[in-house]
């Protein structure tokens, strides 16, 4: 359907840098398994097609949230805090559930992308999947035992995936250079596999869930010695 901004990106013509080709596509929005074939990105199912559309909307959902958790924490720095205490009164105790959650999410569906779409992870994927697939245990287990310090020595990991994120953007849009590293062994770095609502691709969404990250654990480990930073599980 032109014109929705639904609309995906299907990467150029493989090669045998890139490892790209027709099977490792999506169709455009509307088509099912049915018509894929004659659809301009090859063969999927609608399942596939209607989840990836689902996690493009659960990433501009974040993304709302991340930019009201900078805002807040903007505020605060600039000395206006009751906008951070509201926010940590609502969250109380929920800050590294909602983290687990976040990084579940995104482990999630980046194993999605390559296991059931067929997309073809890079380098820089790789890199972001080391700082984000360890997230979905370290937090669920640093929130059942409600143990809010634990998170002050999770947030290097979403901060690293989060410049990592960043640099592949910049890359993905031709900013920089594609390092030759990209090329070798998977499709290239450039290369944009989705790019739902004209601007959200796979790095997007991992800069989204990384960013989100950061705020929830930095709620967490903001608390107090005499504060839980989060509520245990048989709590």
């Amino acid at each position: 359907m032109p014109g929705t901004g639904l609309e995906p990106v299907c990467p150029k013509a493989p090669d045998f840098k890139s490892g790209a080709s027709d099977q490792f596509r999506h169709p455009g929005p509307g088509e099912t398994s049915a018509d894929a074939s004659s659809g301009p990105c090859g063969k999927v199912s609608a399942m596939t097609h209607d989840t990836i559309v689902t996690l493009a909307g659960l990433g501009v959902a974040g993304q709302v949230l991340a930019g009201a958790l900078i805002l807040i924490g903007a505020a605060a720095l600039a000395g206006l805090r009751a906008p951070l205490r509201a926010l940590r009164s609502a969250l109380w105790g929920y800050e590294l559930w909602a983290a687990f959650v976040v990084a579940s999410i995104a482990t999630g569906g980046s194993l999605f992308f390559s296991q059931t779409a067929g997309f073809v992870p890079c380098e820089l994927c790789w890199f972001q999947r080391i700082c984000m697939y360890p997230l979905s245990i370290l937090t669920l287990f640093a929130a059942v035992h409600g143990d809010h310090k634990f998170a002050r020595y999770l947030l290097p990991l979403p901060l690293v995936g989060a410049c990592v994120s960043v640099y592949h953007l910049l890359v993905e849009n031709g900013v920089v250079t594609e390092p030759s590293a990209c090329q070798i062994g998977g499709s290239g770095c450039s290369t944009k596999w989705i790019n739902y609502f004209g601007y959200m691709t796979i790095p997007t969404l991992a800069l989204t869930g990384f960013v989100l990250l950061i705020g929830f654990l930095g709620l967490a480990a903001a608390g107090g010695d005499g504060e839980a930073g989060t509520l245990a599980a048989d709590a």
